[in-house]
């Protein structure tokens, strides 16, 4: 049976709770943002779940145990390990293409062919996890891994004579 909360209620609870919630998200991940979206996550899991409270007590260690489960589940998500903040990022230069390697010959394809050859062999992304992000077909994305290797051996081999 769900538990049925008022207004009032809902406001005890984020009024009692959320500065606790983000202190400890924060404690884990170390980023506002982050511990402000966990806070969300505790809520509406708090008002869409069918837990009952014993006491205050029972109330804060549930409160407690949801956050560090919460981001412990961020910290393993392939999400979080696969991306980082943009300060963090426009702290890293974008590598320089060394003239003559294969990087190089890369960046000369057309962009189409450049952007899925990329995504594929140095970042390590599927043909359907590029159709995603990108929004083509996957059939389109293979076409393009297809041609642009094709362009690129052409490149490379008139390099090499």
């Amino acid at each position: 049976m769900k538990q049925a909360f008022d207004r009032a209620e809902v406001e005890r609870l984020v009024q009692t709770y959320s500065d606790l919630i983000l202190r400890v998200s924060y404690t884990y991940l170390g980023s506002t943002q982050d511990a402000q979206d966990i806070c969300q996550t505790v809520f509406v899991k708090l008002l869409t779940g069918k837990q009952k409270f014993r006491s205050a007590a029972h109330e804060k260690a549930w409160m407690i145990r949801t956050t560090i489960n919460a981001c412990k589940d961020l910290l393993h998500s392939a999400w979080h390990t696969r991306t980082c903040g943009l300060d963090a990022c426009a702290e890293i230069p974008a590598p320089e293409a060394a003239e003559g390697s294969l990087l190089a010959a890369v960046n000369l394809l057309p962009g189409p062919y450049r952007t899925v050859i990329y995504l594929h062999y140095y970042e390590g992304y599927t043909a359907k996890e590029i159709a995603r992000m990108t929004g083509e077909p996957a059939a389109t994305i293979g076409t393009r891994l297809y041609r642009g290797r094709q362009q690129l051996k052409t490149l490379l081999e008139g390099e090499s004579l």
